[in-house]
C-alpha cells in the first residue's frame, strides 16, 4: 500500500519548487530546441502545452511518492522515485498530447529533452539543498579544518570520510590502504594515495598531524603495525569504535578517538556460540562471586546481555557492590538483580541465598589475586580466601543443585612459585575432587592478566606517567600474557558452556608480551618520550616469575570446537588430600607463613616457592 505524505509547509514548498521546475524545463527545453531563440508560434504552443504537460507530471511526482523523502537526506532511493515519476510522466504526455490534439505543434526533441532536464533540476536542487544543510560547501571554504589521513579503504573509512564531509575539525585528504586493487581510487571523492607503509612520506607532504585508523574488523596485527607507523611518522594516531560497538549501534565510526593500548594489545574478536549461551542463561537464575571486582564485574554486565531471569551480584566490599549496583541501574534498567553482600568463607549466607533463589550457574571470580601482597603476612588469608572460600561455595551450590559452577583460574596457577598461584590450583584441585558423575557440573578457566584489571601493571604505570615518571619495571626480560577483560569474560562465558564437568579450560592468551615493550607503549601513547619519562628496574618481587605458563610440564591440551578454548588434562587428584585440607584451613587462629607454605608443598608438588 502506498503512503500519502502528510501535506504541510515543508512538502507545499518542495511541491511548488517542483512544479516550477516542470514549466520551467519544458520552456527551456523548446529555447534548446531552436538554438536559443524561440520562434513566435512556437512560444505560443509551448504555453499552451503547458496546462496539459504540468499537471500530468504532477501528478506522477505524488503518486510516486517524490514528497515522502526529506530534503536533507537525499540519496539514491529519492533519485530513483524521481526516475520512475519521469518515466512514467514521459509516456504520458505524448499519449495526452495526441488524444486530445490541443492546437498546438510539440517537436519530437522536446518531449526528450524535458524529463532529461526535470532529472537535473529535480534531483540537483534536492542533493544541492543536502549539501548545503551538512555544510559542504561552508567546508570548501574552511582552510583552517585539520588536515586527515585514513588508514584503510574499507566499509569503515568509506563511512568515516562520508561522515567528516561535514565535519567542523576534520577535512580527510587521502586514504592509505594495502590493497593493490584501490590504489588510485576515489572513495566519495578522496584519493587512496598508496599503502599503509607510505604513511610517513604523505604526511610529510602534507603537513599531517593526525592519522585516522579505520580497520575495526582488520586482525591486531595491521592495527598494531598502522600504529607503529604512525608512531614512526610523528602523527598522532586515533581510531574508530570496535566493530561491536559500530554493529550494536552504541556510537557511529565519526566517534574518534586516540590510540588505547587495549588497540595495541588488542586480539581478533571471540566468536561465540550465542544460541548456546541463551540456552544457558537465558530466562535463568545466575550467580556471580566477586561481582564488584574486575573480572566478575564484567561478568555481570555480558551476562546481563542473555536476559536471566535474576543475576545475583554477591559482593564482600560494600563499596564495590555498590558501583556495580548504580551502575546496573543507569545501563541495565531492565535487567533483575539481586545484590548481596557476603563472604564466600560463610556456608550459612550462601546456604540461605541458594535455597531462596535456587541459581542455575555460578560464576566464582571471589579471589585474593595480588602476588606479593600474598605471598608473606597475608599467605594465611590467601590461602583460607581462595581454597576454604573456593570449596565453601562449591559445596553450597551442589547441595543446592546449581547445574554449572565456573571457577575463574589463573596461569599462574601452572606450576606455581607464589602462595596465589598455589591457591589457585588448590581450588582447581577442589573442583576436581567434588566432581561427581552426576549432579553439578565443576569447571575451571585458566587465563592470564587482564588489561586494566585492579592491581594489575596497567594502571600502575598510568600513575606513574600521570606523576612524571620513573616508570618502574621489575627486570628486562618479564614477559606476561595479556588480554583485555571483556575477552576473557566472553571466552568464560563461552568455556562455561561448553564445559560438561572436571575440565580445565586454557585460554589462547596469544604471544607474551614484554612488560617493558609494554611501558614504553604506554609512554608513546601519552605523548612522551623515554626521555621525558624513564624506565628503572626495581628487581622482581617475591613469588615473581620471569615467565608465566598455561600448561604444567605433565599436562597435555586438547583442542575443542572454539579456536581459543583448550582442555588441560591436568593430573588426577586423591580426594582424601580435600578432608585434610579443610580440618587444617578451619582450625582456629592464624597460621605463620612458613606453615602455610609447607601445606602447599605437601598439596601441590610442583610449587616451588621463590
Amino acid at each position: 500500500m502506498t503512503l500519502t505524505p502528510r501535506f504541510n509547509p515543508r512538502t507545499a514548498l518542495a511541491f511548488l519548487h517542483d512544479l516550477s521546475a516542470a514549466a520551467l524545463a519544458w520552456m527551456i527545453a523548446y529555447w534548446l530546441r531552436f538554438n536559443l531563440a524561440i520562434p513566435h508560434e512556437y512560444f505560443a504552443s509551448a504555453l499552451q502545452t503547458l496546462i496539459w504537460v504540468v499537471p500530468l507530471q504532477a501528478l506522477a511526482f505524488w503518486r510516486f511518492g517524490l514528497y515522502r523523502g526529506i530534503w536533507r537526506f537525499a540519496s539514491l532511493p529519492d533519485l530513483r522515485r524521481i526516475l520512475m515519476a519521469l518515466g512514467v510522466a514521459a509516456l504520458l504526455v505524448p499519449l495526452v498530447l495526441l488524444l486530445f490534439r490541443p492546437q498546438a505543434v510539440v517537436p519530437r526533441s522536446v518531449l526528450l529533452l524535458d524529463p532529461l532536464l526535470l532529472v537535473l533540476f529535480m534531483g540537483g536542487s534536492r542533493l544541492a539543498y543536502r549539501a548545503w544543510k551538512e555544510h559542504r560547501f561552508a567546508n570548501l571554504l574552511q582552510g583552517e579544518r585539520e588536515p586527515l589521513l585514513v588508514m584503510g579503504a574499507g566499509n569503515a573509512a568509506a563511512s568515516l570520510v562520508r561522515e567528516l564531509a561535514h565535519s567542523k575539525e576534520w577535512r580527510v585528504v587521502g586514504l592509505l590502504d594495502n590493497a593493490a586493487n584501490k590504489q588510485g581510487r576515489d572513495i566519495h571523492g578522496v584519493p587512496v594515495l598508496g599503502t599503509l607503509d607510505s604513511l610517513s612520506h604523505h604526511a610529510q607532504r602534507l603537513e599531517i598531524k593526525h592519522a585516522v585508523i579505520a580497520m575495526p574488523s582488520a586482525p591486531h596485527t595491521v592495527r598494531r603495525h598502522a600504529a607503529q607507523l604512525c608512531n614512526a611518522a610523528g602523527v598522532t594516531a586515533l581510531t574508530v569504535p570496535a566493530f561491536e560497538d559500530l554493529v550494536s549501534g552504541k556510537v557511529t565510526v565519526s566517534n574518534l578517538r586516540k590510540i588505547e593500548l587495549d588497540d595495541l594489545l588488542g586480539r581478533d574478536p571471540v566468536q561465540l556460540d550465542a544460541a548456546g549461551l541463551h540456552g544457558l542463561l537465558t530466562g535463568k537464575v545466575v550467580m556471580v562471586s566477586g561481582a564488584g571486582g574486575s573480572i566478575g564485574s564484567e561478568l555481570a554486565r555480558q551476562i546481563a546481555r542473555y536476559q536471566p531471569s535474576l543475576l545475583i551480584l554477591f559482593e564482600l566490599s560494600e563499596f564495590a557492590l555498590y558501583q556495580i549496583e548504580q551502575e546496573f541501574t543507569a545501563r541495565f534498567p531492565d535487567a533483575t538483580i539481586l545484590c548481596a553482600i557476603g563472604d564466600v568463607k560463610n556456608r550459612a549466607v550462601l546456604d540461605q541465598l541458594m535455597q531462596q533463589h535456587r541459581p542455575a550457574v555460578v560464576f566464582h571470580a571471589a579471589a585474593y589475586k595480588h602476588v606479593p601482597l600474598m605471598e608473606q603476612q597475608n599467605a594465611w588469608q590467601a590461602v583460607r580466601n581462595n581454597i576454604l572460600g573456593t570449596w565453601t561455595l562449591a559445596h553450597a551450590a551442589q547441595a543446592h543443585g546449581v547445574a554449572k559452577f565456573v571457577l575463574i583460574s589463573t596461569d599462574k596457577a601452572v606450576n606455581p612459585t607464589n602462595v596465589m598461584g598455589t591457591t589457585k590450583r588448590s581450588a582447581e584441585m577442589v573442583c576436581q575432587s567434588l566432581q561427581q558423575a552426576t549432579g553439578t557440573g565443576f569447571v575451571a578457566v585458566r587465563f592470564g592478566n587482564v588489561l586494566g584489571s585492579s592491581g594489575s601493571v596497567i594502571p600502575k604505570f598510568q600513575e606513574q606517567i600521570a606523576q612524571g615518571g620513573p616508570i618502574t619495571v621489575t627486570h628486562p626480560d618479564i614477559t606476561r600474557y595479556f588480554m583485555s577483560i571483556p575477552e576473557a569474560c566472553q571466552l568464560v562465558l563461552q568455556a562455561g558452556l561448553m564445559g560438561s564437568g572436571g575440565e580445565i579450560f586454557v585460554l589462547d592468551m596469544g604471544e607474551p608480551v614484554k612488560i617493558v615493550d609494554l611501558a614504553r607503549d604506554m609512554i608513546r601513547l601519552s605523548g612522551y618520550t623515554e626521555q621525558d619519562i624513564k624506565i628503572v628496574y626495581s628487581g622482581l618481587r617475591p613469588g615473581e616469575k620471569l615467565f608465566e605458563e598455561l600448561l604444567a610440564d605433565d599436562e597435555h591440551t586438547l583442542p575443542t570446537p572454539h579456536p581459543k578454548l583448550r582442555i588441560a588434562q591436568a593430573r588426577s587428584v586423591d580426594a582424601a588430600w580435600l578432608d585434610e585440607a579443610l580440618d587444617w584451613l578451619n582450625c582456629d587462629g592464624a597460621v605463620g607463613e612458613a606453615e602455610v607454605k609447607q601445606k602447599l608443598r605437601e598439596w601441590v608438588p610442583e610449587y616451588t616457592p621463590k
